[in-house]
């Protein structure tokens, strides 16, 4: 194996939030080699000029870090373990896992990784499509201080904040707590806007009282007044995704002694939802479904 070059760095998944990340890398003087396993994706990423790679073999040759941003544990596990690429990277090298992931097994991975001398980062974000383009995110940092310390200059470059959470593990947890919080606001916001509607207040001025009172957060400031009121529903961010960030948080509450009741009947909610509603269905769309699901009441 060839060693790492410290300004080469290998990026697997190209979608919606990987494409403009791996883009700001590159722009921001790293040789960024990245893979998708879709091809239309990686024409997308060099045509934003990064190069785009073949295999993941070729991602991880020569590379002191590799960035992953996959949906979910199941195809991080895929990629790692059945597709080669934990065999592919270098020792001495970093995985960073920007995804959403299960803690549990983002600890299991970590020390199979630490077995090959390689440093595992778990660095999940926040901040939405607009966030990974304009380079804003907020990103949850799980690891030991000194392998975190190697990949922050990739990570000042696609975050404004960066916290570390704790050792291994618990970026992925502080992630999946935060989104299971997001989804219950805005599960218990569009229940008040949609009633408040019904009752003769205008949504778009409940929202201008509700942001300068107590009851404001990220969906009266963004979702509703950005995606949901306009119609578009285009948040990036999947409703299923939201779905199993939320499963993730309640049954490590529950692994915890933590009962999560209010948080598992959210997740009741979502997952009526998710059935009813297009595989596709951006996360905003539960207002939708709220709203049709009175309708029908």
């Amino acid at each position: 194996m060839s060693e790492p070059t410290a300004d080469t760095v290998g990026f697997v998944g190209l979608g919606r939030m990987g494409a403009p990340m791996a883009a700001r890398l590159a722009a921001a003087g790293h040789r960024v080699r990245a893979y998708d396993a879709a091809p239309r994706a990686r024409q997308a990423a060099a045509r934003a000029g990064v190069h785009a790679a073949d295999s993941l073999a070729l991602v991880a040759a020569g590379a002191s870090a590799v960035i992953l941003m996959l949906p979910d544990s199941a195809a991080v596990d895929r990629v790692l373990r059945t597709d080669g690429l934990l065999d592919a990277l270098e020792p001495g090298s970093v995985l960073v896992d920007m995804g959403s992931s299960q803690p549990l097994s983002t600890k299991a991975l970590a020390r199979e990784a630490a077995e090959r001398r390689i440093a595992f980062v778990d660095a999940p974000v926040s901040g939405g499509v607009g966030g990974a383009e304009q380079g804003t995110l907020t990103i949850m940092a799980g690891g030991a201080a000194e392998d975190l310390a190697r990949v922050r200059p990739l990570l000042d470059v696609l975050g404004r904040r960066v916290v570390h959470a704790g050792p291994v593990g618990a970026g992925h947890a502080l992630k999946a707590f935060n989104n299971l919080l997001s989804a219950a606001h805005l599960l218990a916001t569009s229940e008040a806007l949609l009633a408040g509607r019904e009752f003769g207040l205008d949504p778009a001025i409940m929202l201008d009282a509700i942001n300068t009172s107590s009851g404001r957060s990220g969906s009266t400031e963004v979702k509703w007044p950005e995606f949901i009121l306009p119609g578009t529903y285009d948040s990036g961010f999947g409703l299923r995704l939201m779905l199993k960030d939320m499963r993730i948080a309640v049954e490590l509450a529950r692994a915890q002694g933590r009962p999560a009741e209010l948080g598992a009947a959210a997740v009741e909610l979502w997952e009526r939802a998710a059935r009813e509603l297009p595989a596709d269905a951006d996360h905003t769309e539960i207002a939708r479904w709220l709203e049709q699901k009175g309708a029908r009441a």
